[in-house]
């Protein structure tokens, strides 16, 4: 039996977890000296008002490798192996604490890079429930995540560049230059990290339609198993994306997520993103 772990950056909704069998490290977080932890005492509401009181981010924290170890240990007198999923590793340690962690189970514990974060993340880690029901074992579940791994494709509207701003994510010259000119960067992940990918000027449904310009260039290429849409409380938008959407696929494919508070403290309040895997 394989026990699929991840971490909670990878959104999917509680109830696929619980539905899936699949267990979850939650981030911790730090604001204004108060511990929280994501989406188990700091909800991505809570954390904007805390936010906005206090005037200060969160700093988010990797799990330590001891953590690991005792889940691994846990985990292992139930399952025969353990596949945990992480967060990329240029943004976290956490895959390298995960790694360290598993050296001590003897091949027992394989743990996979997603080269991603949110919804990305969250499509490997459903793909990795469809391998294991299939029946593969891990070493095959592990190869078939490497291939599609790479070809997911995660962009994300931004709405205010404060929060990329004050996490370090973008200097101070980008951060002014776009507020002058009221630009709403599409931020994709291309090999584990963040890249500027677009930069529309005005208002968000600029930016939406971009998203949708993006989307429609990878159409023909696209696995429709599904589609998400991940936001941070950007519910017009989210509603706008999926009308958008329902135009050109199966609107049932579509999914919707919602961003906790690890992922909205480095992207902010109203971001929003189209996320899916090339065939």
């Amino acid at each position: 039996k394989i026990k699929i772990i991840t971490d909670s950056s990878s959104d999917l909704p509680k109830s696929y977890y619980e539905d899936n069998d699949i267990d979850v490290f939650y981030f911790p977080i730090n604001l204004a000296g108060e511990e929280y932890v994501d989406q188990i005492t700091l909800t991505t509401n809570k954390l904007y008002e805390l936010v906005d009181a206090c005037g200060v981010l969160p700093k988010t924290a990797a799990i330590g490798v001891y953590q690991f170890q005792q889940k691994f240990e846990e985990t292992l007198k139930e399952y025969d192996q353990v596949l945990f999923i992480g967060i990329s590793s240029g943004f976290s340690c956490q895959v390298s604490n995960a790694h360290l962690a598993s050296q001590e189970f003897d091949g027992k514990v394989k743990v996979f890079d997603s080269k991603n974060l949110s919804s990305g993340e969250g499509l490997v880690v459903m793909k990795a429930v469809e391998l294991v029901n299939k029946g593969l074992d891990i070493e095959e579940v592990y190869s078939e995540l490497t291939t599609y791994a790479k070809n997911v494709r995660s962009q994300f509207a931004i709405e205010t560049m404060d929060y990329l701003h004050k996490g370090g994510r973008c200097s101070g010259v980008v951060y002014f230059l776009g507020k002058g000119l009221k630009i709403k960067p599409i931020i994709r992940v291309v090999d584990g990290k963040m890249v500027v990918y677009k930069k529309p000027i005005g208002k968000m449904k600029n930016a939406l339609d971009k998203l949708m310009d993006i989307f429609l260039e990878d159409l023909p290429n696209i696995d429709l198993t599904r589609v998400m849409i991940t936001h941070s409380l950007g519910h017009d938008s989210c509603e706008y994306l999926k009308a958008r959407l329902a135009e050109h696929i199966d609107p049932s494919i579509i999914m919707e997520t919602n961003a906790g508070a690890t992922i909205s403290t480095h992207c902010g309040k109203g971001t929003i993103g189209i996320l899916y895997a090339l065939k």
